[in-house]
């Protein structure tokens, strides 16, 4: 897709993204964005890439200016019932429709970050790009709102389950959150399908007997 003409379209061209596909707690959470050409927003780029007070500074501004904005989630257990991959497509799914329905008119196309189209979506034009959310401003848009409603989950989390630090690792294994299944066990929201989670319920299941 050529710069000019998605600046002509960019009022009916969506990018979607998601995060949290490989975590072992949390739900996978997809945002998808349609961006106001006329109006660009300073500083965006690939989530991964920002700082956290600068993701929180553009999450505000993307939700001010942008034309349309969803965000969906698929918590843990399903993520268990139907597997990660389905899990973010349904989310990846359920985003642009919510933007599609507060968007003026139906969309033309979705600009989609990595390379598997979005199964759920046969109705609308995809382009899949490898990398998208460091290339295309809607998708870095949509990485960046679908990293901090995600992150903000994560926070509240920690606070109703102490002990593995997901106000810091946001779900996903880092040694301090591996000690904690360790010490503790699984919690509510982890991924019982992902090996460490499996591994820990299975030794606390093992002491109970």
């Amino acid at each position: 897709m050529r710069r000019a003409w998605y600046r002509q379209h960019s009022h009916v061209i969506a990018g979607v993204d998601e995060v949290g596909r490989g975590c072992l707690a949390g739900p996978v959470v997809a945002a998808s964005v349609v961006l106001d050409a006329s109006r660009p927003i300073s500083g965006l780029n690939d989530s991964k890439k920002l700082s956290a007070s600068q993701r929180n500074e553009l999450f505000e501004i993307i939700r001010t200016q942008a034309l349309a904005v969803g965000v969906a989630q698929v918590k843990s257990e399903y993520i268990d019932n139907i597997n990660i991959l389905r899990a973010a497509q349904i989310a990846m799914a359920r985003a642009v429709m919510k933007a599609q329905r507060s968007h003026f008119g139906p969309l033309m196309q979705v600009l989609v970050d990595g390379n598997q189209r979005i199964p759920l979506l046969d109705n609308i034009e995809q382009h899949t790009i490898i990398g998208g959310d460091a290339l295309w401003e809607p998708i870095m848009a949509a990485s960046i709102i679908a990293k901090v409603f995600r992150d903000r989950l994560m926070e509240k989390a920690a606070v109703r389950y102490p002990g593995y630090g997901f106000e810091r690792n946001k779900g996903y294994g880092t040694a301090l959150h591996i000690d904690g299944l360790v010490r503790l066990g699984p919690c509510k929201i982890h991924r019982f399908t992902f090996a460490p989670v499996r591994e820990a319920s299975t030794r606390e299941l093992g002491s109970a007997f």
